[in-house]
């Protein structure tokens, strides 16, 4: 396996909540989530970036010392480097130099699965390495792969400007043809009075967990960060009967270069186009203030922030601090506090989500014809059937209804409401 170097980096000017310790930590977790060993750690704070190293060329020096004695094979950097940054670092060092978008962009590569998640990582590889060939260094000179190489990346160099750029433009293309299904796929749902929700929120905060314990979805979950990839789509009913569809999205992260925000971009337009978001925080991190920070940043990215939006403090087992738990409840009011894992308090999630969609349903006593079935399927499937009786003039039914099937159905005469 593989052996790195880890380095953390805090500029003296950022002024967030976030510790030293904290980003070391989460560098750490985006390092576990590939085939590595992490041979050792260490972390230094900055007045500013330098033009050359990003860090001091004495911070180089010692880090060059540090890989040499401790045979490593790749050192990863906790921030974002220039290519002249990189490469200067890569020949000081003499081992192998990424950042923390390579870092998380082999995570991506990994955890790909679908066609249309390939496409968006491999475009965000392109992007990322298209301005960086000239001159490239150790990284892409090593054929054989390694941590930041997963994916198409280890290509590039055997593909000219012109060609990338025309592989960047297909891939676009491509991408627009895969957000135009789904704008039919969101449409056919519409047409049906389907609702939709998002499940959205910070990377491991067990959005995975909470589809699954609501659906059944078999959704595949792990300690790892970015587990989820490629979104899913699940039916779910409510408790008043009303079919939605729920999707799990790719979990955000602190400082998320926009640059992958954009590449995934036909993934994550189902934030906007979704009827309601549910976030799903990690109410047993002590970053769990920050991390909704950083989910709203990215939402905001997308022109999701005003979206309506149901909180849900997960992982309640966790937490062994009650006041902890009541001091995070008292900054997020009307939050609902659950335990995806052991399935506590979803009962109470279903009826908050279902009143958000209150105005949506109607409640109604129908008659349709005898001969059409194929409705009262429908009924069944879209809404909640209280009572039928089959009579001589046709099929009775009392319901509840999406309103905007319900008054679909009343213009074109399918149905005939019964009035008291």
């Amino acid at each position: 396996m593989e052996k790195i170097l880890l380095v953390t980096v805090k500029m003296e000017s950022e002024k967030d909540n976030w510790r030293i310790e904290d980003m070391t930590e989460e560098l750490e977790a985006l390092a576990g989530a590939c085939a590595v060993v992490i041979i050792d750690s260490v972390s230094c704070v900055c007045h500013k970036p330098t033009a050359k190293f990003f860090i001091g060329s004495g911070k180089a020096q010692e880090l060059a010392v540090l890989a040499q004695e401790e045979g490593v094979d790749t050192v990863v950097f906790g921030c974002d480097l220039s290519g002249t940054q990189q490469r200067n670092l890569e020949e000081i060092i003499g081992k192998k130099t990424i950042d923390r978008t390579q870092l998380i962009l082999d995570i991506f590569a990994r955890r790909a699965r679908s066609p249309e998640g390939k496409m968006q990582v491999e475009l965000a590889q392109m992007q990322y390495l298209m301005p960086r060939l000239l001159g490239y260094g150790i990284v892409m000179s090593r054929t054989g792969g390694g941590i930041g190489t997963s994916g198409p990346g280890e290509q590039v160099l055997e593909i000219d400007r012109r060609r990338i750029r025309e592989k960047v433009d297909r891939l676009r293309k491509e991408l627009k043809d895969t957000s135009r299904h789904r704008e039919v796929m969101r449409k056919k749902r519409k047409d049906n009075a389907l609702s939709s929700v998002a499940l959205v929120g910070y990377t491991s905060a067990g959005k995975s967990t909470l589809l699954n314990a609501l659906t059944d979805a078999g959704q595949a979950v792990t300690g790892h960060l970015f587990t989820t990839l490629d979104p899913l789509y699940k039916k779910l009913q409510l408790p008043n009967g009303e079919n939605i569809v729920i999707s799990d999205t790719v979990g955000f992260l602190h400082n998320l270069p926009h640059h992958l925000v954009e590449a995934f971009k036909a993934t994550l337009e189902e934030l906007t186009e979704s009827d309601l978001l549910v976030h799903v925080l990690d109410v047993s991190h002590p970053l769990v203030f920050e991390r909704n920070k950083a989910v709203l940043q990215v939402l905001s990215e997308f022109g999701a922030q005003d979206k309506p939006t149901v909180t849900v403090l997960n992982k309640i087992d966790l937490v062994e601090d009650k006041v902890w738990l009541a001091r995070v409840e008292s900054e997020f009011p009307g939050a609902v506090c659950v335990s995806a894992k052991l399935k506590q308090n979803l009962d109470v999630l279903l009826v908050k989500i279902q009143e958000s969609f209150t105005s949506r349903m109607v409640k109604a006593e129908i008659i349709v014809k005898s001969a059409r079935m194929d409705l009262v399927d429908l009924f069944y499937r879209q809404g909640r059937v209280e009572d039928i009786q089959y009579l001589q003039k046709g099929i009775k039914i009392e319901l509840s209804l999406p309103k905007v099937l319900f008054e679909k159905l009343l213009h074109s005469r399918e149905i005939e409401e019964v009035k008291d």
